[in-house]
């Protein structure tokens, strides 16, 4: 919201209190009249809000930036990230700092207070975009909104230039609104009427939401655009009816449905950073494992191993995420390939190999099992041994031939992969590389 910087400095000169509040949408200064400062929570809700100002404005535009390239590739984010931006606009134009900046020259007071009211209208504009862009109803909405932002910002327009001679926009402690009550019920409607549909739409579709990061993002900011939608109203009844009483609280609103709305467009950051940390921990520990099975199988690579683990995570021949399946796969192929290098008897001595050893060496026996049998099915066909079709199959990789039909861990590839890091371990371990089937046979 945007008010006189000029008679906010007078108001601070002469002891007043000022109370500023940076909306996502319109953005007003609000001077309050009370001769003496809040006190007890009001006091510490203005200090906060007003402490929270520049931390918003910079977390808003750092999930902006952040953000901007996948929306670029996604319409349906756009209008998402138009929101947020615009919003950190308005927010980033009413800064104390810039606020007192503009006050030294009269002209840049007039422009950037109605550039903020604009740039706040638009905002609720994006907002209805991307209400319409998450509804069923289709493009008739889409065009909906935009004529309606369109036509709140030529009122504005219209309003501001018909009203009398005015340096600022404000609704001042005393007298009229500036330029005009009309104006401002304008702004209000735009917001307020944004605010809503959106708060029901993120309500609505965040419950339904299959995927916990939509559903996330969609409640964040939902409850942003809430907070939004309660300090437009408080506007209102301070401008219809002179309350007065919610005013300390305005900035901490604001302030805080910033920081909620870039929570809420960085959810998908976030999931896709812990998915991307979670596919490098995979292929760092399934890369020992995998690269002795492809060097004892070679044709199940799709590329030729790099030098080094190390390499392969920092330049990967694939994208990380398809680094991790292929290895998954190739590893797997690789040891249905080694099954027909395994003699009779062999998983059955491992089985019991497995169950005499240390209970720590083996944290899953299953995984100890079958590292157990590729080691050595590895050093039979290193020794030239002829395959054997069947002996080991897909069926029983989890179940070394007990005729359990489940592969590894589970028939999901996450189950699959935890499995597979667990054989990994175990056959890194010294004990898997002292069985002996044939000493075990004496």
């Amino acid at each position: 919201m945007v008010c006189d910087i000029a008679s906010v400095c007078d108001l601070v000169r002469a002891g007043d209190t000022v109370l500023a509040a940076a909306p996502a949408a319109a953005d007003v200064v609000w001077a309050a009249a009370a001769p003496a400062p809040p006190t007890g929570i009001a006091a510490d809700a203005a200090a906060l809000g007003d402490w929270l100002a520049v931390p918003s404005v910079v977390v808003l535009w750092l999930a902006v930036l952040l953000r901007a390239p996948s929306a670029v590739r996604q319409p349906q984010q756009r209008g998402l990230l138009l929101a947020v931006a615009t919003a950190a606009a308005a927010m980033t134009l009413n800064l104390p700092d810039l606020l007192a900046y503009a006050a030294k020259f009269p002209d840049w007071t007039h422009a950037v207070g109605l550039t903020r009211n604009l740039t706040g209208v638009l905002s609720a504009g994006a907002v209805l975009y991307f209400v319409a862009t998450t509804t069923t109803r289709g493009r008739g909405l889409q065009v909906a909104s935009s004529v309606m932002t369109v036509a709140w910002l030529g009122t504005l327009v219209a309003l501001d230039l018909l009203a009398p001679p005015h340096s600022v926009h404000a609704m001042p402690p005393g007298g009229s609104p500036l330029p005009s009550l009309a104006y401002w019920l304008t702004l209000m409607s735009a917001h307020l009427a944004a605010n809503t549909a959106c708060v029901y739409v993120c309500w609505r579709y965040g419950r339904r939401a299959v995927s916990p990061g939509l559903s996330a993002g969609l409640r964040l900011f939902g409850l942003g655009t809430a907070l939004a939608g309660v300090f437009w109203f408080c506007y209102l009844l301070k401008a219809v009816f002179g309350v007065t009483a919610q005013m300390p609280y305005m900035a901490l609103l604001m302030n805080t449905h910033g920081l909620l709305r870039a929570a809420a467009i960085l959810v998908p950051t976030l999931y896709t950073a812990r998915r991307t940390v979670g596919d490098v921990r995979t292929a760092w520990l399934l890369w020992p494992l995998w690269r002795e099975l492809v060097d004892a199988v070679p044709h199940v690579a799709l590329h030729k191993p790099r030098a080094t683990r190390l390499v392969e995570l920092l330049w990967p021949p694939m994208t990380r995420r398809l680094l991790v399946y292929r290895r998954v796969i190739e590893t797997r192929d690789a040891i249905l390939v080694l099954g027909e290098y395994v003699a009779p008897g062999v998983p059955e001595l491992a089985r019991a190999y497995v169950a005499l050893a240390d209970p720590g060496a083996y944290p899953q026996p299953e995984a100890g099992e079958l590292a157990c049998v590729i080691t050595e099915a590895a050093r039979a066909k290193a020794a030239g041994m002829e395959p054997r079709p069947g002996t080991f199959t897909a069926a029983s990789i989890g179940g070394l031939g007990t005729g359990r039909e489940s592969a590894p861990g589970g028939r999901d590839l996450d189950a699959e992969k935890r499995f597979l890091i667990e054989v990994a371990a175990a056959h890194a371990a010294p004990v898997t590389r002292s069985f002996d089937p044939q000493a075990s046979r004496k």
